[in-house]
């Protein structure tokens, strides 16, 4: 029986609706005015662009089907619907060709479909350039360390990069699977416990990427995330050599409190700062926090690094990241918080 007019309507609301569903997802929810929303169709590497370029081909390939399918179906609902007093349909044998075609049609899709995938895998496998440098980045429950091992220190939630050159980075993890993503940059990879994993990335243009844990690894999994700094050739230089510095002596009066105080307390037995503590710093399960005042994040990217942020984030850490390892510390008065926090801060 012909379509009533009621269903036609519905489908003609339906569809904007359907595209209407599938725009909501391309807003902005930038964290900090310094990133945006990820994403790996605005590649800024090669590997990123690979990996785009395979989409946009696997994309075009599946929209061709879908319009193709859908356009005989359509077709053939409307050319041979029922009618009234319309005679019963004759039953015939499958027809050979037809049947031949429709097999061989999906095995030619499918083959252009593995070559450009396998093709994509091998180009991705080696870097091009001969200009390296190596990272170890370690997941921990729930955020990111970066050591640089052939510039001895570490860092955490931001790993600083030169452009035009190949980041290798050896993944590790001591706790859960974790999962490594940088979507403007590189693909997902594994951060396996007592597995160490390896990749490797390049940036072509200077900017901030935001990456994350791409493998649910617990209840702050979503905030897992962290940023990758692209900077020019000389800037990443000063910068190394600002992080191979000892933590800086605060002038300021109260900052001189909240370091006394930071030595004095609990804090050493979960944080290193280089030149101040002693304890060793791999055996700690929180940050390295000796340049922490000039991150841009507190807690994985849950918050933006300013003064009240911190203060909230010492005074009761789950309140803003709810199973963080990191203890409330009720005891606390607000000048010893304020101390803290003008400390930690003047750490750049």
């Amino acid at each position: 029986m012909p379509l009533k007019p009621t269903w036609r309507r519905r489908a003609a609301l339906a569809l904007p609706l359907l595209f209407a569903l599938l725009l909501a997802g391309c807003g902005d929810t930038s964290i900090t005015d310094i990133t945006h929303t990820p994403n790996m169709l605005d590649p800024k590497g090669p590997i990123a662009l690979k990996e785009s370029d395979l989409f946009w081909i696997i994309l075009i390939i599946a929209t061709a089907v879908f319009v193709i399918v859908v356009s005989v179906l359509i077709y053939s609902i409307i050319r041979y619907r029922a009618r009234p007093d319309s005679p019963e349909p004759t039953q015939t044998h499958g027809n050979t060709r037809i049947e031949i075609a429709w097999t061989i049609a999906p095995s030619v899709v499918l083959a252009v479909v593995l070559v450009a995938t396998i093709t994509t895998m091998f180009q991705i496998q080696q870097p091009q350039s001969p200009n390296t440098i190596t990272v170890n980045a370690v997941g921990h429950q729930w955020w990111w360390e970066f050591q640089y091992p052939d510039q001895h220190f570490v860092t955490a939630d931001e790993m600083w990069v030169p452009t035009n050159t190949v980041v290798h980075i050896n993944l590790v993890s001591n706790n859960v699977i974790h999962s490594f993503w940088v979507p403007q940059l590189t693909g997902k990879t594994d951060v396996i416990p007592g597995h160490d994993n390896q990749m490797w990335l390049q940036a072509d243009s200077q900017g901030w990427f935001r990456g994350e844990c791409a493998e649910f690894c617990g209840t702050q999994h979503a905030h897992m995330d962290f940023l990758v700094h692209a900077v020019s050739s000389s800037d990443y230089q000063t910068w190394v050599s600002q992080q191979q510095q000892l933590a800086a002596q605060p002038t300021d009066s109260v900052a001189q409190a909240g370091a006394k105080f930071f030595t004095t307390s609990a804090c050493i037995g979960c944080h290193a700062i280089n030149g101040v503590t002693t304890t060793d710093a791999s055996r700690l399960i929180g940050p390295n926090l000796t340049h922490f005042g000039s991150r841009q994040w507190i807690a994985g990217g849950v918050v933006d690094n300013t003064p009240t942020n911190l203060a909230a984030w010492i005074r009761d850490p789950q309140t803003v990241k709810d199973g963080a390892d990191m203890p409330a510390f009720p005891q606390l008065t607000d000048d010893q918080i304020n101390e803290l926090v003008a400390y930690l801060e003047s750490l750049k």
